[in-house]
């Protein structure tokens, strides 16, 4: 009995620690830079796009194709440093166990 009691408490822990990483993701704000830092994208904890910030000088009409590939670029660095996050948060809150595969913790 000590054995399952010891496993609920760690349950409820691990529960408490999810809850709280979702919190954290939810408010978190990640920023993708391309260009060497003429193009930013932010992103939220939840992978949504927040904001875009372009330098003035890439406003040049003749630039765009150069432009809309450095948003790209700048919103894919954005979003493997939000994956690289989350699995950080997630390892945190489950304590380094392994979680099934496919499991999609939490979203």
């Amino acid at each position: 009995m000590k054995n399952l009691a010891g496993l609920m408490q760690q349950a409820k822990q691990m529960q408490a620690n999810m809850e709280a990483m979702q919190a954290k993701l939810e408010a978190a704000q990640i920023e993708g830079v391309s260009g060497a830092g003429l193009v930013r994208v932010t992103l939220t904890g939840k992978g949504v796009l927040k904001t875009i910030k372009i330098d003035p000088k890439l406003a040049d009409p003749a630039e765009i194709e150069m432009l809309e590939d450095l948003i790209l670029a700048a919103h894919t660095d954005a979003k493997s440093k939000l994956d690289a996050f989350t699995e950080s948060e997630m390892k945190n809150a489950t304590g380094g166990m392994q979680l099934p595969a496919g499991l999609k913790l939490p979203f």
